[in-house]
């Protein structure tokens, strides 16, 4: 791994070294570009809040509240217009197809199973977060109507899971191992995508979910 490349997947690091512009940076990619599938968006606020708990924080928990839902409402918007104007061609991409027809299937059965939804709780599931904003804006998803949920997911997000972090940082046992605070985020955070995987497996609707909406390649 580069030497940038191992500040980017160190939330701690990352915020340290960039400071806010830098976290700014990582929600709009991760959830503007397919290319941000491998950012770590949960487990960076959630450090970004227990940071913000300590008593000269780099980044105040203020500017993470003020700041972080803006990044992600115009991330997400991007992703739509990606998605709008390419159409279900976007999954022809070098980025998307990095992640497989089975990646892309799950995230569509995502978004046909939760409907409009899906847009709001997309934010809170790794992988569908970059994928849901391309994928409604190929299935032609009202803009306003995405535009809405956009919002509502990035205010829940973007300020719910730094205050997380905040709350917890104020306790001392969570300041002194917030390493391993990261990986129970991380294993919180991949339980959507794992409990989806086994409702497809009992053959539950999200099967049948992945045959319609977006038809990928």
């Amino acid at each position: 791994m580069t030497g940038l490349g191992a500040v980017v997947s160190n939330p701690q690091t990352l915020i340290n070294v960039f400071g806010l512009l830098g976290l700014l940076a990582v929600v709009f990619v991760e959830t503007g570009l397919l290319v941000g599938f491998f950012l770590p968006g949960d487990s960076l606020l959630f450090t970004a809040g227990v940071l913000a708990a300590q008593t000269h924080p780099v980044v105040p928990l203020w500017a993470l509240l003020f700041t972080v839902p803006v990044a992600a409402v115009v991330g997400d918007q991007c992703g739509f217009l990606i998605g709008a104007k390419a159409g279900p061609a976007v999954f022809d991409r070098p980025a998307a197809k990095r992640l497989g027809r089975k990646q892309l299937a799950r995230a569509q059965a995502f978004f046909t199973t939760n409907g409009t939804s899906a847009v709001v709780w997309a934010r809170f599931v790794p992988l569908a977060r970059t994928l849901v904003p391309a994928i409604a804006g190929a299935s032609q998803m009202p803009y306003r109507t995405f535009f809405g949920c956009n919002v509502l997911g990035a205010l829940a997000w973007g300020t719910g899971v730094p205050t997380l972090g905040y709350l917890l940082g104020e306790i001392k046992f969570v300041a002194a191992h917030i390493e391993v605070m990261l990986i129970a985020v991380a294993v919180v955070s991949a339980l959507p995508l794992l409990l989806g995987y086994t409702r497809r497996l009992r053959g539950r609707p999200a099967d049948r979910a992945m045959r319609t909406s977006v038809s990928l390649p």
